[in-house]
């Protein structure tokens, strides 16, 4: 669990659904809510120790998925793109950094 926070919780964001419902209300209770395992333990009704294996399977489940499929490094690489689109006034620079989000797509 030693994951940058705000990575996971982006991961969470692009491929949460992917996870079980309880894993997910877990690892996003845990991320996103910021709640201890003892916190998470008694609102869900599961141990401590179930706690913390479900949000270590879930977040290799989720780093799985992004080593996979790579959206939310793609979505980053086309939201620094466009805003480079946003800043600049040289048309062919602009054409070609569209160029590369299509080439991201």
């Amino acid at each position: 669990m030693n994951e940058d926070r705000a990575y996971i919780c982006r991961l969470i964001d692009v491929y949460g659904n992917a996870l079980s419902e309880r894993q997910r209300d877990v690892v996003d209770l845990y991320y996103n809510e910021d709640l201890s395992l003892a916190e998470i333990s008694e609102n869900c009704g599961i141990t401590r120790q179930g706690v913390r294996d479900s949000i270590k399977h879930g977040v290799e489940a989720l780093l799985s998925l992004e080593r996979a499929i790579g959206l939310e490094k793609k979505s980053g690489n086309i939201l620094a793109l466009a805003s480079e689109i946003q800043q600049s006034s040289d048309i062919a620079k602009i054409h070609s950094l569209a160029e590369s989000i299509i080439g991201e797509l």
